[in-house]
């Protein structure tokens, strides 16, 4: 990771992209270095990101860009467009973090920005002279995006039946393009936390608080419940028992079912190394082979570009369908998983009763010194873990790229086992990487 761009473009508390017109520097920045003559600019419902934009949309504008601003985006839709018209796309939103937070997204011709670029961009931000131009940009607000995403959604000739179907749009982004969809193809919608004020952005709703939408689903009996975060490129469902299905188990249904439709290329998916060892196993009883990358949608996708992999994604809800769309789409997800059951006349908690997920457990180890996890003595011991469980299991110790602290994730079928692995591996990391 970068100064700035992390896994996920830039992120950081909101208040940051307002000092010291850090914000028109990220425009100026985009306006010389990458040097666009127009791009489709986009924010999500938190208060601070009409003030982002502008910021930002002043620096493109002083480098003589073209901006169009779409009202009301989802970071799919943003991605969409700037694909569809082979143009640079700018979502200013933090995904599922509270409103406190935003970020910056960037993606040229619908894919997320390298590395070298951002270390370009980044250079330019710190050091880079503010542009003069003596022709300005212009600022245009469209509904380019919206219209060309709803006509992508017309193309896939969507057919659902009679479903009952709730959704939670967590305050987000999502508010009003999901009302929109579900509307036009479904007869009996149930639509909650799309009231956005610009603070309730996910705050007790949406794909990090699934808690909300299984309430809705046993309260109003659906058949189906979907929920969303912030910026919409995420989903989980929850089946009509209140089952959570998570996108371990959503990526097991579209991988069902595009491999009996012959869409999964090389019959493969990419998983990420947080996937649940039980699930895996279920995706290999299938006939289904699995790579598994590192955590972040970014590795994800480059991995399914590499080897023109269909599907793939992480169990957090974020997926890629690539073979209808480049990006994570939330909507898109909910939307095909409908057609599935439609299609198929499947019911989902039966669908997915063989799976049996393992035990999933992490724990933060703070105060430490995570240089100690190269050294000779922990490295020893997480290969005696490995050893103890033998397979089908998941061992994942990382320090956080944020806090100062260092993450041990286990999964295993025994749970008697993983817990005295893993309160034995954290003892002992303790005890070696103790602060004093």
């Amino acid at each position: 990771m970068g100064k700035y761009f992390g896994t996920d473009g830039i992120r950081n508390k909101a208040d940051y992209f307002l000092q010291g017109e850090f914000s028109y520097r990220v425009g100026y920045s985009i306006g010389q270095v990458i040097k666009p003559e127009k791009v489709i600019l986009g924010n999500d419902t938190r208060e601070s990101g009409k003030m982002i934009t502008d910021e930002i949309a002043r620096g493109l504008i002083d480098s003589g860009v073209t901006v169009y601003y779409q009202k009301d985006a989802t970071t799919p839709m943003i991605a969409y467009y700037s694909a569809l018209e082979k143009m640079l796309g700018i979502m200013i939103t933090a995904s599922h973090n509270p409103y406190t937070d935003n970020g910056i997204k960037l993606f040229v011709d619908g894919r997320k920005t390298k590395t070298d670029l951002e270390l370009k961009l980044e250079d330019f931000i710190d050091n880079g002279q503010p542009p003069y131009n003596k022709e300005k940009g212009t600022f245009k607000r469209v509904d380019y995006a919206e219209k060309a995403y709803l006509d992508f959604i017309d193309s896939l000739n969507l057919n659902f039946g009679n479903l009952r179907v709730g959704f939670d749009a967590a305050n987000g982004a999502s508010y009003k393009i999901a009302s929109k969809v579900f509307n036009k193809y479904l007869k009996d919608v149930y639509a909650y936390n799309i009231i956005p004020d610009g603070k309730n952005i996910n705050v007790g709703c949406g794909s990090t608080v699934i808690e909300y939408i299984q309430e809705k689903v046993n309260q109003d009996k659906l058949d189906i419940g979907f929920a969303f975060d912030g910026d919409a490129d995420r989903c989980l469902i929850v089946n009509h028992k209140g089952e959570v299905i998570d996108g371990d188990l959503m990526m097991y249904v579209y991988a069902w079912y595009m491999k009996k439709h012959h869409l999964l290329n090389h019959n493969h998916v990419v998983l990420t190394r947080m996937s649940n060892p039980g699930v895996i196993k279920a995706f290999n009883e299938a006939g289904i082979e699995v790579s598994l990358t590192d955590v972040g949608d970014k590795y994800v996708f480059e991995a399914l570009e590499n080897n023109n992999y269909t599907l793939g994604g992480e169990a957090s809800g974020h997926i890629i369908l690539r073979h209808l769309l480049h990006s994570g789409d939330g909507l898109l997800m909910a939307l095909y998983m409908l057609k599935i059951l439609s299609e198929e006349h499947i019911n989902l908690s039966e669908h997915l009763s063989h799976i049996k997920k393992y035990p999933f457990k992490m724990i933060n180890i703070r105060n430490v010194d995570k240089n100690i996890l190269n050294h000779p003595l922990i490295v020893d011991e997480i290969n005696k873990v490995k050893k103890v469980f033998n397979n089908d299991y998941l061992v994942l110790v990382r320090p956080s790229g944020t806090e100062p602290l260092i993450r041990v994730t286990m999964s295993y079928k025994d749970e008697i086992i993983l817990n005295e692995q893993l309160n034995h591996l954290v003892e002992v990391i303790k005890k070696e990487g103790s602060l004093k």
